[in-house]
């Protein structure tokens, strides 16, 4: 099928995974430094994009409800500035964008990043349009500081505050389970209490000679500088940790990004879908996720 005959297609937006989360300092402007290895999963929010002749967009899925009453299921939503950000430096015109939304919210998986930078990737295969790449990642970045890494879509080294990215060349496979206690929790507020508690910051990590030979050490050495902070605001964060660490073959319990979303890596694929059905039978409250974090999450699904 030519470009110029796809009408629809659906990208997948796939959750971000901080395997850890490093506060290194912060800049005069009042940004925090930061340093964290990004991975994606094989789950996430999928957006379908339709040609049109003007930009609409609207929110369905499991947590279509929740956008509604957060006031992000219109044109305050990520997803649509970045559609008309990107309509302005390409030869773009119109979509009609479909959210699809399977994450949690405010839940530190990146679901608003990865959205924006799903429509980014995919307006550009719609409007059968190219952006110069330097543009593309500054549009990316004025979105979020997460955006530029969600765009690259794989397994990366993130430092300074999400500008500065580094892919791994090598990135082994890992069984993960996601819980998220249906809990929003505001990044803001997670920084302002990890401030209030003077926590000092984390020394940079000496990563030579080589990142790519350093995945283990990245995983089990370090840790989330937030998590303290998060557990300190939601009490349900260490309640899933808890739960996470006692099931058969985990390996590693952490929280990602700013929470209340953690995860366990396990050791196997059988077991994190053992313990997938306990946790949800367990706490049938929770949101939780059996997935796998790999080098590259898929991204196109379907084009017609």
């Amino acid at each position: 099928m030519s470009a110029s005959n796809i009408k629809e297609i659906t990208v997948l937006a796939p959750a971000k995974v901080n395997l850890f989360l490093h506060i290194v300092g912060r800049r005069p402007d009042g940004y925090h430094l930061l340093e964290s290895l990004f991975a994606f999963a094989d789950i996430g929010d999928k957006l379908t994009l339709k040609k049109a002749k003007d930009i609409s967009f609207k929110v369905s899925g499991p947590f279509k409800e929740i956008c509604q009453r957060a006031g992000c299921d219109g044109e305050g939503n990520l997803v649509f500035k970045a559609a008309t950000e990107l309509a302005k430096i390409s030869s773009g015109k119109g979509a009609e964008i479909t959210l699809e939304k399977n994450l949690p919210l405010s839940a530190g998986l990146g679901g608003g990043s990865s959205d924006a930078a799903a429509v980014l990737k995919g307006l550009q295969i719609l409007w059968e349009t190219e952006v110069d790449e330097d543009a593309l990642f500054n549009l990316a970045l004025d979105l979020g500081a997460d955006v530029p890494a969600c765009l690259l879509g794989g397994a990366c080294f993130v430092a300074g505050i999400g500008e500065e990215i580094t892919p791994l060349e090598e990135f082994e496979d890992l069984e993960v389970v996601l819980v998220n206690p249906k809990r929003p929790l505001s990044t803001p507020q997670v920084f302002k209490s990890f401030m209030e508690a003077n926590r000092p910051f984390t020394p940079p990590l000496d990563l030579t000679p080589d990142i790519n030979e350093s995945q283990e050490r990245l995983i089990t050495e370090t840790h989330n500088d937030l998590q303290g902070p998060a557990i300190a605001l939601t009490p349900d964060v260490a309640k899933i940790l808890g739960a996470l660490e006692g099931c058969d073959g985990n390996v590693l319990a952490r929280m990602s990004g700013s929470g209340a979303s953690c995860f366990g890596v396990f050791e196997n694929r059988g077991q994190s879908e053992k313990a997938t059905a306990w946790l949800a039978r367990e706490h049938p409250k929770w949101w939780v996720a059996e997935t796998r974090l790999s080098k590259r999450a898929p991204f196109l699904l379907f084009s017609g």
